[in-house]
């Protein structure tokens, strides 16, 4: 297949770009960093770049501003923001002006659509979300996306959880203390931490390629999400190191802000419904086994 990438460079594009490669499929990537995509991706820094003969089967857009890098200013949650809907803004204007529109778009989303309010039920992805950042920043992101069904463009929006892989995501900023013993739970420990190992997510994409029956939402999580507390105690038995200093959730509030209380105090327990339905095998339903083989 003719593949179009957007965000290619980052933890995720670039563990699909190989996959994808793997499989002898030719890929694009859009990129503010051309200089960092090598042969045989081709890299394109503007959409005006392509060619009428540049004809995608597939467009994945995964593009936008990294979204725990920095405390949540007025001037980053702007950067935050205005990265994914712009991107997505464009490839629309793309699409609709192209004569051969690409038979499936999907775009990138998160978990952060369901809000923060604290609960212990199952959420699917038929649930609704609230008034946070992350969730609001969700629901345009997906909005925008969605005008691409209107072109007739199945569209996947792929919501996705907490990324445990060896070159990055949530992790790697993690491994640093929980190495030096100096690892625990934040806050109370009770909230929920829905994730996927790198493989899986991958896997899911490839999946919504493969099935035209997947549209819409896909929670892009493992079928068992864990609580912060047995998270922490997990991975501490993967490093084998104690995990016995906590966070506390005034020391989070106070260092990171709204960015703290939306990404490390909240969680909901998210299931993958919809994969689940349509047949996908997860490799890594275990946490520990997932952990085992990133750490």
């Amino acid at each position: 297949m003719n593949i179009l990438i957007t965000g290619g460079t980052g933890f995720i594009g670039s563990a699909l770009c190989s996959r994808l490669l793997a499989e002898n499929n030719k890929v694009v990537v859009l990129s503010r960093y051309p200089e960092k995509i090598k042969p045989p991706l081709k890299a394109i820094t503007d959409l005006n770049d392509l060619k009428d003969s540049d004809i995608f089967d597939v467009v994945v857009n995964l593009a936008g501003e990294p979204i725990a890098n920095k405390r949540w200013s007025n001037k980053q949650k702007y950067h935050i923001f205005n990265s994914r809907i712009d991107i997505t803004e464009k490839l629309i204007s793309y699409f609709e002006k192209s004569a051969n529109k690409p038979k499936i778009l999907i775009s990138g989303s998160a978990i952060g659509y369901y809000g923060i309010g604290k609960t212990d039920s199952i959420i699917e992805e038929k649930e609704n979300g609230d008034s946070s950042f992350s969730s609001e920043l969700c629901k345009k992101w997906e909005t925008v996306a969605l005008k691409a069904e209107k072109l007739g463009i199945r569209t996947c929006l792929l919501r996705t959880g907490i990324v445990l892989g060896k070159d990055g995501g949530a992790l790697s900023k993690m491994l640093f203390p929980f190495k030096m013993c100096l690892g625990g739970k934040i806050g109370d420990g009770k909230q929920w931490m829905s994730w996927i190992h790198i493989d899986d997510l991958i896997g899911i994409i490839l999946y919504c390629i493969n099935h035209d029956n997947l549209k819409g939402a896909i929670n892009g999580t493992s079928p068992n999400p864990v609580t912060n507390q047995e998270f922490t105690k997990t991975l501490g038995m993967a490093l084998n190191r104690p995990t016995i200093f906590p966070m506390p959730a005034v020391v989070v509030k106070l260092l990171m802000g709204k960015m703290g209380e939306e990404l490390l105090l909240a969680g909901k327990k998210i299931i993958p419904k919809k994969a689940l339905d349509a047949g996908y095998l997860f490799k890594y339903k275990e946490l520990e086994k997932a952990l085992i083989n990133v750490v």
